[in-house]
């Protein structure tokens, strides 16, 4: 795993000061990299009962478009307002600075449904939870959320209660 963490940069001050930004670019852009990441969390998943991946924007539509191929599943997109074309299903969520929407197609899933959440960062965690939110309210049932990294000293697993999750890296500071 410490050479998967070596090939993800850090960028100081981005996007405002004192943060570190974990830039997964420049894992993306290594093939051997890239590929031993999605392997590792794709072999997770092999034998569980899942239906669907659902990919949040936009780093997690290339991980969950690359697991769902792993997996020989369909992927759905779960984006921002005003980005799909058809009729949506909406949930707003608080920021620490103020609130956010999501959306997903009404017909992208189906009441029963075993969905598998990815995407790129586990962080703050009120993406995560909104997008739990608006699966259940759908009627599907979230299996886990998988993540390539996870800022852990953010705990924001303590914002998702209702699913299990599993990250590949995880970074303590």
């Amino acid at each position: 795993m410490e050479k998967l963490k070596a090939k993800i940069r850090e960028i100081k001050d981005f996007p405002k000061p004192g943060i570190g930004f974990k830039d997964i670019t420049t894992l993306l852009s290594d093939a051997s990299s890239f590929n031993r990441a999605v392997d590792l969390m794709a072999h997770r998943y092999l034998d569980m009962d899942i239906d669907i991946v659902l990919g949040i924007e936009a780093r997690g539509f290339i991980i969950g478009a690359a697991l769902a191929y792993k997996l020989n599943k369909g992927v759905i997109l779960v984006r921002k307002p005003g980005k799909l074309p058809y009729k949506t299903n909406v949930v707003n969520y608080d920021l620490e600075y103020g609130t956010d929407t999501l959306e997903i197609h009404q017909d992208a899933i189906t009441p029963g449904q075993k969905v598998l959440i990815a995407d790129d960062l586990l962080a703050t965690g009120g993406t995560v939870a909104a997008v739990i939110k608006l699966i259940g309210d759908m009627g599907a049932e979230v299996v886990e959320c998988a993540f390539l990294a996870e800022l852990a000293f953010l705990n924001g697993r303590e914002k998702i209660k209702d699913a299990p999750i599993f990250s590949l890296l995880t970074y303590d500071g």
